[in-house]
């Protein structure tokens, strides 16, 4: 079984590592955030057909809901509420198992089970918005998907 689960981690992290040079070719030279924000959404969600794949820009003292992939999602979301509130006001990625287990979660979708959530800063570190992946399934992240997604919300900034 660790053998098993070994060899589904190289090949998630392989994954990751072809996606993020997509990301890299496909990002470079395109100004325009919402731009990149679309296409990575769309090079995510197809990589890996996760249950909702997008983002939420800081607008104000909000999240406001950007482009993404998969089913109706929350338009809004306060400064520390949910798990992308949550991501936003700790400045850290949130990495949640089971979201009903997480205080405060906001359940856009009954459907969705675990979460990551990943802060985008721009250059003078403030952050910008969040990426946030909902699987339909526990335990779908890991330290694997926190790297890789740190690394590929970096080329926005």
């Amino acid at each position: 079984m660790a053998e098993h689960l070994e060899i589904a981690q190289g090949n998630k992290a392989e994954k990751y590592d072809t996606l993020y040079k997509q990301i890299v070719a496909l990002t470079e030279g395109e100004p325009d955030i919402i731009a990149r924000m679309a296409n990575v959404a769309a090079m995510i969600h197809a990589t890996f057909n996760f249950w909702w794949t997008g983002f939420y820009r800081v607008v104000d003292d909000m999240l406001v809901l950007s482009p993404f992939q998969g089913p109706l999602a929350c338009t809004r979301i306060a400064y520390g509420k949910g798990v992308c509130g949550t991501a936003w006001k700790e400045r850290a990625t949130q990495v949640v198992p089971d979201v009903e287990q997480f205080p405060g979660h906001i359940a856009c979708s009954s459907d969705s089970k675990s979460e990551i959530v990943v802060p985008i800063f721009d250059n003078t570190q403030q952050i910008i918005g969040v990426l946030d992946i909902d699987s339909e399934h526990l335990n779908t992240f890991d330290e694997c998907d926190r790297e890789w997604l740190e690394k590929i919300v970096a080329l926005l900034a």
